[in-house]
């Protein structure tokens, strides 16, 4: 085990008495709730293309930090800081030795960080620092870092071109009052800053994939947010074409090329069913299967950093499950070997060097947020480098069960159950924790901290992925398409009496609370079965469907109008039906309603509109506003008192 007390200190971090707990130290006094709404204390964490370095993000005195350390000794070689009041944002390695640091600024109205598009690169020791990319350029002034050329738009990096010692790639949003600007891509020098577009992209919301040499070479794009289309760029010619296939694919999505440059490892399917995984050829556009899952959708490709050969194939049934597909990639006993020795975690490589003799992985469950290790592919020696939350003990966390049920339709429907420690399994106080979304995201067996702080007070928790999640196929995803209101709801309740029947929860004892469209979902489960819940919260949710067309970042492209057009439709009868800040009347359990005043996503408009509601038809309710936060909440003290007040408010509703 390293110890990093020494670069603890240097951070100014603290460790927590509980840090240095054995982990198998037995406790009767639940986890504090500070544990809980602390963030990760190493985040981001990455390789240096040739090894020598790990850096890591850490939050000190409030503002994040990049730390780089040498892996010869674990020793902390530098903590590379902005002043004033800018912060490190996301970060690459470009070559051996320079990264490139995007530069937030937190500031006194917000909470939570903003982002300009401003690019910097430094060295690993801290030194030779050089403004990239950013509106500043050569005008900025009150700093000592070097100068370039000014650029107006908001930019991040497409690709570190680690096998290019001098130079990145970079995609940029133009300032030039669109509200959709087509994004351009430009090869930027890492060290003077010296540009040259290289291309811009066929249409509006693209993401690129480059090949082995750094060529830009694909494109994806959205009209929608729902279906896209997909481009190529042919070696020689200029301009975008459509990619054709002989055998098309619908949510097709672009991965990896495979060693030769010729093949494409893509996942999609024919008919909606859950996405396979195929390999399509570029200079014959045929696609051959390589694995297809009846039940769910590949989470993630494992292609070897060197070789570029597909060796695995990761689904998240309910327990995380790998397909090995190429035993003669030496990565995949690595990998099959790496899960017997941490047993019971999923794993994730999180970080490779360009050789690929080191490998960053990372180890979770439901009961861990995380370990680091450092794997020698050329030693096969593993060892464990830090803790994501060194004070979270995984012994005292509680077990997360998959299910599975029927709906009332029929469909089989997978979902999560998280069951206290300490008490019987049986008969349980519930909190039901929609997901948000709803089209897209899903829950997964994995740590989830909302989860565990209500089972750490004695509660069962039930996470359901619903009609219209993620993963599972088109079909199941477009089910869920105009029924937010009704059959997402009905799948929702429909898994609460499944493990009332099984005997797990009390129906008499049972809150549901959830954040974003999981919020929507709190209130609208508690209009449709105003019965059947003792209380429900709702967190930075959306309370009004039409006002979902007039405000909030979503509305104000027009993709974002298409996508609710097509995911809600434009019935204005419907839509007021299925708004429950058009329907409080109907709510029967105790509310309580916590949201953002900066909320872009949910505005503030909605939480307004649901407590008028609520005040109007009489009903019982509570809120609290977090003034300065967003979409969720970035500092922990707001996470804290977040927390402490659904604690309050579960524990005045339920029988805990």
């Amino acid at each position: 085990m390293i110890r990093l007390f020494s670069i603890i200190a240097l951070l100014g971090v603290t460790v927590s008495a509980s840090a240095a707990q054995s982990p198998s130290a037995a406790t009767t006094t639940p986890t504090p709730i500070e544990h809980f709404s602390k963030g990760s204390e190493y985040t981001n964490v990455k390789l240096s293309p040739g090894g020598e370095y790990i850096s890591f993000i850490s939050k000190v005195e409030g503002k994040n930090i990049l730390g780089v350390l040498q892996v010869k000794d674990y020793s902390l070689l530098s903590a590379i800081r902005f002043e004033s009041n800018a912060q490190v944002g996301n970060y690459h390695w470009v070559n051996d030795e320079r990264l490139v640091i995007e530069k937030q600024y937190v500031k006194g109205w917000t909470d939570h960080p903003d982002y300009y598009g401003e690019l910097y690169s430094v060295n690993a020791n801290g030194k030779s620092g050089r403004y990239l990319a950013g509106y500043q350029g050569e005008g900025q002034t009150g700093t000592r870092i070097q100068k370039g050329t000014a650029l107006y738009g908001t930019s991040f990096v497409l690709d570190p071109l680690i096998n290019d010692e001098r130079h990145m790639l970079i995609y940029t949003y133009p300032w030039n009052g669109s509200k959709e600007p087509t994004m351009q891509i430009y090869k930027v020098n890492v060290k003077s800053g010296k540009r040259n577009m290289i291309t811009r992209a066929p249409k509006k919301n693209a993401d690129f994939l480059t090949d082995h040499e750094g060529n830009v070479r694909f494109a994806t794009a959205t009209d929608d947010f729902v279906t896209g289309e997909i481009y190529q760029k042919i070696k020689g010619k200029s301009g975008w074409q459509t990619l054709a296939l002989k055998t098309p694919l619908q949510n097709m999505r672009l991965h990896a090329l495979d060693g030769s440059g010729d093949g494409l490892y893509v996942t999609g399917s024919e008919n909606g069913e859950p996405d396979g995984l195929y390999k399509l050829s570029l200079s014959t556009q045929a696609l051959s299967l390589i694995y297809k899952d009846k039940e769910v959708s590949p989470s993630k490709i494992w292609v070897d950093p060197v070789s570029k050969k597909l060796f695995a194939i990761e689904l998240d049934p309910g327990y995380p499950t790998y397909a090995f597909t190429d035993e003669n990639v030496p990565l995949s006993a690595s990998i099959k070997s790496l899960l017997q020795s941490i047993e019971g975690h999923q794993l994730r490589l999180i970080s490779s060097t360009r050789s690929g003799d080191k490998h960053l992985v990372l180890a979770t469950n439901d009961r861990n947020p995380g370990d680091y290790y450092l794997y020698d592919q050329t030693k096969k020696k593993l060892q464990y480098l830090f803790s994501t939350r060194i004070w979270i003990d995984p012994a005292h966390m509680a077990e997360t069960k998959p299910i599975k049920f029927k709906n009332r339709d029929g469909m089989d429907i997978h979902g999560y159950l998280t069951l206290p420690n300490n008490k019987p399994h049986k008969n349980l106080p519930l909190v039901v924790m929609p997901h948000g979304g709803p089209h897209g995201p899903r829950d997964y067996w994995d740590y989830d901290t909302e989860s565990q702080l209500l089972a750490s007070r004695g509660m069962a928790v039930l996470r359901v992925n619903f009609r219209g999640s993620g993963g599972y196929g088109l079909n199941f995803e477009f089910a869920g398409h105009r029924e937010w209101g009704r059959k997402i709801q009905h799948d929702i309740l429909d898994g609460v009496d499944y493990v009332v029947e099984a005997g797990y929860a009390n129906a008499e004892n049972m809150c549901i609370m959830g954040s974003s469209f999981g919020g929507y979902s709190a209130m609208q489960s508690a209009i449709i079965a105003p019965d059947k819940f003792q209380c429900a919260i709702g967190v930075v949710g959306i309370y009004d469907l039409p006002m979902m067309f007039e405000e909030g970042d979503t509305s104000r492209v027009s993709a974002g109008i298409k996508y609710l057009k097509a995911v809600l439709g434009e019935d204005e009868k419907a839509l007021v039906q299925f708004s429950p800040a058009r329907n409080a009347d109907k709510i029967n359990a105790p509310v309580l309603i916590v949201h953002g005043g900066d909320d872009e996503r949910a505005p503030i408009e909605h939480a307004e509109a649901m407590i008028n509601a609520l005040k109007k038809a009489n009903k019982p309710y509570e809120y609290y506003l977090l003034e300065n936060e967003g979409h969720g909440f970035y500092k922990a003290e707001h996470r804290l008192a977040y927390y402490q007040t659904v604690l309050a408010f579960l524990d005045k509703h339920l029988e805990l």
